[in-house]
């Protein structure tokens, strides 16, 4: 079992602190280190290895939610933009890494992706530090999918 599957069980059990919201495809939470103010995890459920191992129809599904993510993340900072990434090397179940990226940010990592960072330095999600921003991703997130006539539950 990976730490993403972990990551499900406690999103399925409401007790991951950093759960914004149920998707259709998954779950979208905090990201454990906050090395980027808002960066977030789309996290697939039911739990799958990787990106294609999804039918057509769920593949669409979860790019869209991360798509839907990524937009209420824009939204609810500062950023100039979003980056998105999925890997799965170190963690063999499907998320998606979703990266607001700033104008402020050091030159050298604005131009880099977001592992350019030191991530022993980062800033650890923390509930009480974090739920401002929390809600505002959540809020916006509701707000995209309503538009898009899809499901989005806190």
């Amino acid at each position: 079992m990976t730490a993403i599957h972990r990551m499900v069980e406690a999103c399925r059990a409401g007790t991951n602190p950093a759960l914004i919201a149920r998707l259709s495809s998954g779950w979208a939470v905090m990201g454990d280190q906050q090395i980027l103010a808002g960066y977030c995890v789309l996290l697939a459920d039911p739990p799958v290895a990787h990106l294609n191992a999804l039918s057509a129809a769920d593949r669409n599904q979860f790019l869209t939610d991360m798509g839907h993510l990524g937009a209420a993340v824009l939204q609810a900072t500062a950023a100039v933009r979003v980056n998105y990434a999925i890997f799965g090397n170190l963690e063999p179940a499907l998320h998606a890494h979703v990266h607001p990226r700033y104008a402020d940010e050091p030159e050298a990592q604005r131009q880099s992706n977001p592992w350019s960072y030191d991530w022993t330095k980062a800033v650890r999600f923390n509930l009480a530090a974090h739920a401002t921003l929390l809600a505002n991703i959540r809020e916006h997130l509701q707000a995209v999918t309503l538009v898009q006539g899809e499901n989005c539950v806190p």
